[in-house]
């Protein structure tokens, strides 16, 4: 079984900084993609970036310029350093693991406000 458990949510300012972590345990497949959703009240869940075992990395054009997702392999831990924090990143953050040839796994999430 795989377990993600997260940290490092919490309450910002608005231009303030926040770096989440999240680290997978269990028989994970070595090729795979993690990744960072979140989901505001009354929205569907998003996609806000995600980075491949091999270090490829894609970005919702909301955030690009602003956050940024890195992996630790020997670790099983993927992070995302949010930068320029704005009130509209307020949202439930949750970490994703996907193998690749089959599973979907998500962490509990962890809370993000960006509020003055």
């Amino acid at each position: 079984q795989v377990q993600l458990v997260e940290s490092g949510g919490g309450l910002v300012q608005p231009g303030g900084s926040l770096r989440l972590s999240c680290a997978a345990s269990g028989s994970i497949f070595s090729i795979n993609v993690m990744g960072w959703y979140r989901q505001a009240p009354g929205k569907q869940r998003e996609l806000v970036a995600t980075i491949s075992s091999g270090g490829s990395t894609n970005y919702a054009d909301s955030v690009k310029g602003r956050f940024t997702i890195s992996r630790d392999n020997a670790k099983n831990t993927v992070y995302l350093q949010m930068n320029s924090l704005k009130p509209e990143d307020t949202a439930f953050y949750y970490c994703n693991l996907k193998p690749l040839f089959k599973g979907d796994y998500w962490g509990q999430g962890t809370q993000v406000s960006v509020s003055s």
